[in-house]
């Protein structure tokens, strides 16, 4: 199984809107049929962020159970929820979808940041081992977000607790305002300090994804794609779908021999708790 690559989907992210992208899917439903589509076109895994009725970044149970019960109607997509879609959140409201809806793969963003303009960034060490134990409680698998260099640190400590289970499944997340810059040397470098046994994935964001995109496959990793992290399919023309980013994620793999994996494939290599009938 090692020769094939997950493709997760990024479909909306806690940001851009319709005035940066009309195609960007905000709804519960238009999240869902978004899912399927890049479903259909070879994505393993489906990243997903909620927006309120105004379009904003929410943690709302309801969304999130309205969404999921409309993926898990269309698809066997392995689902990976965010915990860290409004920068006012509780953190009670980070968690209650994990212990609700129990999704497979989760977000563990493994430190705070700037976010430049936006405000702050806030993984208190206490939330962060609040999170840990949520997910082994409920046999979530913790996707680790990496920032910046300090933030895989810190992972190694929470590993060390015992409240990240190894081998670990890193995101690495270059380009972010705040965060390690989006350059090939910095996802080298990234890469080289995980244990060997670690899976691993990566993205760059905004203009910065195609050489990531490629740096990545050609290393042996994982890969992420999706309007949460770029608007444009390629300089200034804007992407129709998130599919359209997924199609393009899996030529590459397919020309770098390590072929998409389906969902079933991602959980066998992640060691995923299958939650579909």
């Amino acid at each position: 199984m090692t020769n094939k690559t997950i493709i997760t989907v990024a479909t909306t992210g806690a940001f851009p809107t319709k005035k940066d992208n009309p195609n960007i899917p905000l709804t519960p439903k238009e999240i869902a049929e978004d899912v399927y589509e890049c479903w259909q076109a070879g994505a393993s895994i489906a990243h997903l962020h909620m927006r309120d009725d105004e379009g904003r970044g929410t943690m709302s149970i309801e969304k999130f159970r309205e969404t999921v019960a409309l993926v898990r109607e269309k698809c066997d997509i392995v689902i990976n929820l965010t915990t860290s879609g409004d920068l006012n959140a509780t953190d009670e409201t980070r968690m209650i979808h994990i212990e609700e809806l129990k999704p497979e793969l989760a977000s563990y963003d493994c430190g705070s940041m700037n976010w430049a303009h936006s405000g702050l960034f806030i993984n208190h060490p206490s939330f962060l081992e609040k999170l840990g134990q949520v997910m082994i409680d409920n046999d979530v698998r913790p996707e680790i977000e990496i920032f910046d260099a300090g933030m895989f640190y810190n992972s190694l400590h929470y590993i060390k607790k015992n409240l990240l289970k190894t081998p670990a499944y890193y995101q690495f997340v270059l380009g972010a305002a705040g965060g390690i810059a989006a350059t090939v040397e910095n996802l080298v470098f990234l890469r080289n300090l995980l244990p060997e046994n670690a899976h691993w994935s990566a993205f760059g964001i905004g203009r910065a994804h195609m050489p990531i995109l490629m740096t990545t496959l050609a290393m042996g990793g994982h890969v992420r794609v999706g309007m949460e992290d770029n608007v444009y399919y390629s300089k200034g023309r804007l992407a129709k779908s998130n599919a359209e980013f997924v199609e393009r994620a899996v030529r590459l793999a397919n020309e770098v021999d390590h072929a998409a994996a389906t969902p079933d494939e991602a959980r066998e290599i992640l060691t995923l708790k299958r939650r579909y009938s």
